[in-house]
């Protein structure tokens, strides 16, 4: 079996906001794309065969980031949906700290993490699983099989859905499970894409919060 490298997209213009972004297309900070190149640098020795991005422009922009120091950096890329970031429905573009003021601790907590909480006009996790999974089992998990070594650039959730299937996380397990920024998640999996052995590598940004 090959290798599936995991990266979430470094810092976007609404993630320095302290809004839900979901779908919304918004580009890098300065320290998004700072935070790219080192993971770029972190990630040097690793050969990719594949690479998946989302629709969202935020994904791309952190691979040019990533590639820069690739020793392939030529390496076949695909943009699919099904990696896209949760639609957060009426709450995209609120400032998530205000949302929990107005609607309290476990409310908030129950809309950000739950498996299953419905969000109106958007997804839950378990939706953004459903489109996730199927395209990871259908056009990852083949190339896996081939010895390939395959890199996604995604989002929280949609990592987040991707690592309950890959590590066997049950539905309430799951709201415990934080793809964090910065970091870079490298599995060996069996013939199903479930997890064999996981490492991970991190990256320190020298730039402050924006």
């Amino acid at each position: 079996m090959g290798k599936l490298v995991i990266v979430r997209h470094g810092e976007s213009t609404w993630n320095a906001k302290g809004v839900w972004t979901g779908t919304t297309d918004v580009h890098l900070t300065d320290k998004g794309r700072h935070e790219s190149e080192l993971m770029g640098q972190a990630l040097h020795d690793i050969r990719f065969d594949q690479v998946y991005v989302s629709e969202q422009t935020r994904t791309s922009e952190t691979l040019h980031g990533i590639l820069k120091y690739s020793p392939t950096p030529d390496v076949p890329v695909k943009i699919t949906g099904a990696i896209n970031e949760r639609d957060y429905g009426k709450f995209t573009g609120k400032n998530k700290w205000e949302v929990k003021e107005a609607i309290g601790e476990e409310a908030f907590q129950q809309l950000r993490r739950s498996w299953d909480y419905p969000v109106e006009d958007g997804e839950t996790i378990k939706d953004v699983y459903e489109r996730s999974v199927p395209f990871y089992k259908e056009q990852v998990v083949p190339l896996l099989q081939q010895d390939k070594t395959v890199l996604i650039v995604a989002h929280g959730n949609s990592i987040r859905s991707l690592i309950k299937y890959i590590e066997n996380i049950s539905d309430q397990e799951i709201s415990n499970v934080e793809m964090i920024f910065g970091t870079a998640v490298i599995y060996k999996t069996d013939e199903n894409g479930h997890m064999v052995s996981k490492t991970t590598r991190t990256i320190d940004s020298p730039l402050p919060p924006a």
